[in-house]
């Protein structure tokens, strides 16, 4: 059978009608709109031969039996965000349904072919988010976290895995569907505006960003906004606000991707008639470069630190997470660079801000590549999201030559 990329954007609107509303998709994960995407993407691949399973976190595996114990894996996530977009997460699943039936077709395949859609990679309704893809690679370490969390109206996290079949002691069991998987490929929507602002279709991403986020606190003296001159203030606020400003040239100086961003300030008493006394501050930092990252971070420390003095203040920093840059497979990212280049007649590569199931799956030491098509107005997570529909075609058609490439290298 002929691959037929225009059939992925029909399925993907009848998805959309299926799980949306006015206000976009509202596929949230451990709800019955949720289930209902995964009801029918088990009957958009029925005929095919390729069989279901459920593991113990969640995810939604189909695999077609190939001649070798070898695994290629296709992902992605039908998962929304509330009021989200038509195409994050759920292009990967339904590109993947359009490929997997072409390699059914095709006869038995070389070596096993298995799309998985992951539990709850949004955390959209707990804010845990890569449930299921860190069950299955082995890095969920925060059972006693997640135990306790709850959503806006107090439902917690094990009582809504249980409705859906799933036991949070027995996540981790998750990790035997990992058992012989050799490369993992997946595509997404950039969600970002680099592939539009260079007017290419397509992107190879070179891997994950590391991120450091921080909370930086900043204490001064509440004082009259009336009566203290400006020049005797302890504004806690100005600190912050130099902090803001500098964290951009921070970001410049390392360069080659560096995003820094303070993303919340508190202010206490917070009222217009008290200079600033404790001025709490977000801070995230991202890097593809393990050392680029840290010494953003530590830049960034020694302008709070010279701020700080220069202003009569205190200031401490806390981390609030840290993750480390996930670099993908150099020989996976050459084959998807040549399968762009096949299809759109060039290719460009860059790293992801946001991160991916397919971290996880790099991180558990799988051979991992993803594919980029273009997102209207570097827009996601909102109704709003688009991609044209000719890029939307050509990333099915790259997703395809991906495959063959990949499996014609593991039964070599």
């Amino acid at each position: 059978m002929a691959l037929r990329p225009a059939r992925t954007i029909e399925e993907l609107e009848e998805l959309r009608a299926l799980t949306a509303d006015e206000n976009g998709a509202q596929r949230v994960a451990w709800t019955e709109t949720w289930e209902q995407a995964r009801d029918w993407l088990r009957g958009k691949l029925a005929g095919t031969g390729a069989l279901e399973e459920i593991d113990a976190a969640g995810n939604q595996w189909f695999t077609l039996e190939g001649a070798s114990d070898r695994v290629l894996v296709i992902g992605g996530h039908l998962d929304s965000v509330p009021n989200g977009g038509w195409l994050d997460g759920s292009l990967n699943v339904v590109a993947g349904v359009e490929v997997l039936r072409r390699v059914a077709e095709d006869g038995r395949p070389p070596v096993t072919v298995r799309l998985v859609s992951w539990a709850d990679e949004e955390g959209a309704r707990f804010g845990r988010s890569l449930f299921g893809s860190s069950a299955a690679a082995g890095s969920m370490r925060d059972q006693d976290e997640l135990r306790n969390l709850k959503d806006r109206d107090g439902v917690a996290l094990p009582h809504a895995l249980r409705e859906h079949g799933v036991e949070l002691a027995s996540a981790l069991d998750a990790r035997e569907q990992l058992e012989g998987a050799a490369a993992y490929l997946e595509l997404h929507i950039e969600q970002g505006p680099v592939l539009e602002s260079m007017g290419l279709p397509l992107g190879v991403v070179l891997g994950t960003f590391g991120v450091e986020r921080s909370r930086v606190t900043w204490h001064g003296q509440a004082a009259h906004a009336g009566s203290t001159p400006m020049d005797k203030r302890r504004d806690a606020l100005a600190g912050a606000a130099k902090l803001a400003l500098s964290i951009r040239e921070i970001a410049r100086e390392v360069g080659n991707g560096a995003v820094c961003t303070s993303g919340g300030v508190v202010t206490k008493p917070g009222i217009v008639t008290s200079v600033v006394e404790t001025a709490e501050q977000l801070l995230d930092q991202r890097h593809l470069d393990a050392d680029s990252l840290a010494r953003m971070l530590q830049l960034a420390q020694d302008d709070a630190a010279r701020f700080a003095a220069e202003e009569y203040l205190e200031v401490e920093w806390e981390r609030i997470w840290s993750i480390e840059p996930i670099l993908f497979d150099e020989t996976l990212i050459g084959f998807a660079d040549e399968a762009v280049r096949e299809v759109s007649g060039t290719s460009h590569q860059l790293p992801s801000g946001p991160l991916h199931d397919a971290a996880e799956v790099s991180r558990a030491g799988i051979p991992t590549v993803m594919v980029f098509v273009q997102s209207l107005r570097g827009l996601s997570h909102t109704k709003l999201e688009d991609t044209k529909r000719e890029h939307l075609e050509l990333s099915v058609e790259a997703l395809d030559r991906l495959v063959s490439k990949t499996l014609a290298w593991l039964s070599s």
